[in-house]
């Protein structure tokens, strides 16, 4: 990034919070990455690729080094390409107007954090560079990764998905009485209890919405929760996610006892319980760890 000054970075920063001002729910990277030639003229050098990266502009690897420090920073939060603009981020943007005195402000906690890193000396400039060199190209694969799970299971058929959720249950622990068949199921896909016998409570249902491009709203969940007896547990697991309402609606109930699982939540438990699932149910979805040296956290 030696052609790229702190000023430059700074304006890249302020670019992307811009983007994501009014965005509680986040923007993909990829978004953020295609809609930054309209927030900002770049150069024809920002414009050209990398000889190691044909195919991608250089700004999209610059507009990455950039946010780096204002992740550790806490300006910035990045989940399974999905990134975040946080309060403190945006009272920075307010406060820091130069973008030089941005970036600077961001390189320095940054560098705070580092400092209580003693594995790793601030002097060590070119282990730096290589460090946020990997972090960079960590994250782009990550994000890609996830794109592709995300759009593997968001064309699998409805039923297929619903037999994910039952065997994710049965690798937890649980013990799936029913799964629902093609047709009318009255609000509930999966039945399960914490026993064999389903003779101790509680009962959990289960309601499983595969559409990745529709977030359950407030309605769709009250729905769901008035087929929920006093002593059962619910379960609504959403590929597409759920709206802020229906979030506060699950988070305030008193009475009921509701748990929200996104994809990702989804995702997460899958590869937590990865080791205690079948073979059928890892033949569906089958996922492959890689290892290598991670860059730091």
């Amino acid at each position: 990034m030696a052609n790229i000054t702190k000023h430059r970075n700074g304006e890249f920063l302020r670019a992307i919070f811009e983007l994501l001002w009014d965005k509680e729910e986040g923007v993909p990277a990829k978004e953020i990455m295609a809609a930054i030639p309209e927030k900002m003229t770049l150069t024809d050098f920002e414009m050209g690729e990398y000889p190691s990266s044909p195919g991608a502009p250089r700004y999209h690897k610059i507009a990455r080094f950039a946010t780096i420090a204002a992740v550790k920073a806490g300006w910035l939060l990045k989940r399974k390409g999905i990134w975040y603009l946080t309060d403190e981020g945006r009272s920075a943007y307010e406060r820091l107007k130069d973008p030089e005195a941005l970036y600077k402000e961001a390189d320095r906690l940054y560098r705070e954090w580092k400092s209580a890193r003693p594995e790793v000396g601030l002097t060590e400039e070119d282990l730096e560079g290589e460090a946020e060199e990997v972090s960079v190209t960590y994250e782009q694969a990550e994000e890609d990764a996830w794109q592709e799970i995300r759009r593997y299971l968001g064309e699998m058929p409805w039923q297929e998905f619903q037999e994910l959720v039952a065997d994710l249950l049965t690798a937890m622990g649980y013990h799936v009485s029913w799964i629902a068949p093609p047709g009318k199921d009255f609000g509930v896909d999966i039945v399960a209890y914490t026993d064999p016998l389903g003779a101790t409570n509680p009962r959990i249902k289960v309601q499983v919405k595969r559409r990745i491009d529709s977030a359950v709203n407030v309605e769709g969940l009250r729905a769901f929760m008035s087929v929920l007896g006093d002593d059962d547990v619910g379960i609504f697991v959403s590929a597409g996610g759920f709206t802020r309402d229906s979030e506060d609606e699950a988070r305030m109930q008193e009475r009921r006892k509701i748990t929200l699982i996104d994809l990702e939540k989804f995702f997460d438990l899958w590869v937590k319980y990865y080791g205690q699932l079948s073979e059928d149910a890892r033949r569906l979805f089958p996922l492959k760890p890689i290892y290598f040296l991670a860059p730091e956290e």
